[in-house]
């Protein structure tokens, strides 16, 4: 079986994207797989066994065009429990992109239980096999009781005022000759609550400005999925929060910010 083409090519110091890397929004880099760049640098650059990835907060604040890119990454602080990293995203001379990243020592679990919000997802979907041509990313979005999940049908599913959710498999790996991680997939992900929580009956109105991921374990197995939990909005500007489960349960959350945008029509993911 051929591996599928990834989403970025390394090239020296930079990596290039792939035409199918592009957005939504225009010619540019989509930001789950700008941010799973983060996630993926910030990773291959202080990654240690014994710390957890813990907590990644991308800003998108300028349009990547559909050309090479250097991420760049500094510690900031390094002790014996935590490490704290910046990465910068850059094409020529120009910042588009940035991202911090916590990684926490692991370490003894206290017994008390501790209350939090439940979540219950829609069961896992199955893979079709073969996968549907044309398709990056299968995505399956539920909300309206109506809709019938598949991957490519679209987003129409949270053009209602209730509860959203999503799974997602990746199929593709992100760089070129490298395996897709568990961290570098939760980072692709979190983007998506962008969308997730401010997806309206109108549509998607809003367009991300950023999104901080936090995770108390890494993700097994090969589906995420995430459950709206929370979409706060006035004067054009929002506030979301999502849970991100893996197979066996939660495991962090994802928060995103954005800009009011009406009328955007995305195409299916």
């Amino acid at each position: 079986m051929t591996t599928p083409t990834a989403f970025f090519t390394p090239d020296a110091d930079a990596f290039v994207p792939a035409p199918f890397a592009r957005g939504p929004w225009g010619q540019t880099i989509s930001g789950n797989y700008l941010g799973g760049l983060l996630g993926y640098v910030l990773e291959r650059d202080a990654g240690e066994p014994d710390f957890q990835p813990a907590r990644m907060t991308v800003d998108l604040f300028r349009p990547a065009a559909l050309a090479p890119v250097r991420v760049d990454t500094t510690v900031a602080r390094q002790g014996r429990r935590l490490k704290l990293v910046d990465a910068v995203v850059t094409q020529g001379d120009t910042v588009v992109a940035r991202a911090s990243g916590l990684f926490l020592r692991r370490g003894e679990q206290p017994e008390d239980e501790i209350w939090t919000s439940p979540v219950t997802m829609p069961p896992i979907p199955p893979t079709p096999d073969p996968i549907p041509r044309g398709l990056t990313t299968l995505v399956w979005t539920y909300g309206k009781e109506e809709h019938t999940p598949g991957p490519g049908f679209g987003l129409s599913a949270w053009e209602h005022a209730g509860p959203k959710y999503i799974w997602v498999r990746d199929i593709r790996p992100l760089v070129d000759g490298e395996p897709l991680s568990a961290f570098t997939r939760a980072a692709m992900a979190g983007d998506m609550a962008s969308s997730l929580t401010h997806y309206g009956a109108a549509g998607l109105q809003f367009i991300n400005a950023d999104y901080t991921l936090t995770l108390s374990r890494l993700p097994e197995g090969p589906y995420l999925g995430l459950a709206a939990l929370t979409h706060y909005s006035d004067a054009g500007v929002a506030t979301g929060v999502a849970t991100m489960v893996d197979e066996f349960g939660p495991i962090g959350s994802a928060a995103a910010t954005a800009l009011s945008n009406p009328g955007f029509n995305p195409p299916h993911p």
